[in-house]
């Protein structure tokens, strides 16, 4: 503190430099110039709370001593100025007008300076100070905000939108080359391709001696391609197909029947995130042995698209409401509805949930929960209840802004408090026997905190946030997490008690 004050002072009593640096020569001060102005410009307005630009401008200016702590910023006596060894070395007129164009010139100009005088700064280029700028902006103005610098942002919207080829994975068992996962609706489906089959060439090339990760580019190859595939089925006998290329997104729905129940595991949200879900209940209950109940297994599951999340909602629930979102922003305020696909119609559904369930996962449990449709059964979740919008800036990177805070169906924020489970599964397994015995008499033990937590309206004060939290503490899944559910599927006096009375 003494030695910020003491700079301050200097600051305030020392000459500086009346223009910026006139060469900097390695710093595109230019496409940095245009980056801040296009972010400042995108966030101030659509931020969930609100914020001013010059605020965003020096918070982020500040990350410039994150890159050199000798490099010291700061805003005083109507101006930016920038000191190093206890030196103001340069100094800038604060705007005449707050706007981004004006506050990233600015800002821009202190960066030259800094980019001079410290050999940190420049080693860290001119995509280290934007991204220096950003993490530093956010770390005083929202945790779930974030840039991501060009590079990374090709190889997020790729992962987002799949990989190219026929849907199979392949590794190597006993020598072979064999087939231990197919996605559903791929090209290796619909030529019969099976999991357990073994891949003998492919366009002529003999797997035999090859490597898993070789044979997986020999079947890779671009969009509206083909590649052929001769294999032996696991009867034995040989079958060869031209199977097709195609973009695939990657797989998110992994479904098996554990006993009497169809078990989904959604690892997150993406564009085909709905579809893995539907077929799977479709097959299941078209087939002659229909399973006695629905387990959406969600424990670790992060998010992804809350678009995604609200259609897998609707392939369960009737027509209404699946969750709100409210922002400053009109542009953020918006109801999604389900229109009512509602599968497998008066099946018990239960959701699995642990404490790194988050956001669009939580959206899926919440919206199950309130509209009766589903028994949540785990641990608090993460508590991650807001959406963000994106942009793409001037060097190709992406900006990712929280905008808007999502509330359950009944009204209640997901953010922080997280969903309460129906049936808590952390508090130990004499608490879990207690309540199993207490469902199975039709008293719901968890009532009066879920009924609490049901009435809570944003924003929710912290100390009621862990004392809500506190009836079912945050933890990570269990194996008996799925020993509940098929209890409650198999008891339909405890599924009952458990569910509570749906929304109004």
């Amino acid at each position: 503190m003494i030695r910020l004050g003491l700079l301050f002072l200097l600051l305030l009593t020392i000459p500086v430099q009346a223009q910026p640096p006139l060469s900097t020569p390695g710093f595109n001060s230019q496409l940095t110039a245009e980056v801040y102005a296009a972010a400042l410009a995108f966030i101030e307005p659509r931020a969930l709370d609100p914020v001013t630009v010059p605020q965003l401008a020096v918070w982020g200016l500040r990350g410039l001593t994150a890159l050199d702590p000798d490099v010291i910023v700061g805003q005083t006596g109507g101006r930016l100025a920038l000191a190093m060894m206890q030196r103001t070395i340069y100094a800038v007129s604060l705007p005449a007008l707050p706007t981004p164009q004006a506050w990233a010139a600015a800002v821009v100009s202190i960066a030259q300076a800094a980019w001079v005088a410290s050999p940190a700064v420049r080693r860290a280029g001119t995509q280290g100070i934007i991204q220096s700028f950003f993490d530093e902006m956010f770390n005083h103005f929202d945790p779930y905000s974030r840039y991501t610098p060009p590079g990374q942002a090709a190889e997020d919207e790729a992962e987002r939108q799949g990989s190219v080829g026929i849907g199979v994975t392949v590794a190597v068992v006993r020598g072979a080359i064999v087939v231990t996962a197919i996605a559903p609706d791929s090209p290796a489906i619909g030529a019969g391709l099976r999991v357990g089959d073994r891949i003998l060439s492919v366009n002529g090339q003999s797997t035999v001696g090859q490597e898993s990760a070789t044979v997986a580019t020999w079947l890779g190859g671009p969009e509206g391609g083909a590649v052929r595939v001769v294999w032996r089925a696991r009867n034995g006998r040989m079958r060869q197909a031209e199977v097709a290329h195609m973009a695939l997104a990657p797989q998110t729905v992994f479904a098996q029947r554990v006993a009497t129940m169809l078990v989904l595991r959604l690892t997150e949200f993406n564009r085909d995130t709905d579809t893995g879900v539907d077929g799977p209940i479709s097959q299941a209950f078209n087939s002659r042995h229909r399973p006695d109940g629905i387990v959406l297994d969600l424990r670790g599951n992060r998010g992804g698209l809350l678009a995604e999340a609200v259609a897998v909602a609707d392939e369960l629930l009737p027509a209404g409401v699946v969750a709100i979102e409210q922002g400053r922003d009109p542009a953020a305020n918006r109801v999604w509805y389900s229109p009512g696909g509602e599968l497998a119609k008066d099946v018990p559904v239960i959701a699995l949930v642990d404490g790194r369930t988050a956001s669009a996962a939580e959206v899926l449990a919440a919206a199950l929960a309130d509209r009766g449709r589903a028994v949540v059964v785990g641990s608090s979740t993460f508590g991650k209840g807001v959406a963000q919008t994106f942009t793409t800036l001037p060097d190709g990177g992406e900006l990712f802004v929280t905008w808007s805070r999502v509330l359950a169906p009944l009204g209640w924020p997901i953010q922080g408090l997280g969903v309460l489970p129906q049936v808590c599964t952390s508090l130990g397994i004499d608490a879990l026997e207690r309540q199993l015995q207490a469902l199975a008499s039709g008293v719901q033990p968890m009532a009066a905190a879920i009924e609490r937590a049901r009435k809570i309206r944003a924003t929710v004060p912290a100390a009621e946030i862990v004392a809500l939290r506190s009836a079912c503490p945050a933890a990570e899944g269990r194996e008996l997490d799925l020993d509940v559910a098929h209890f409650l599927i198999e008891n339909p006096v405890a599924y009952a008690a458990a569910l509570l009375p749906p929304m109004r």
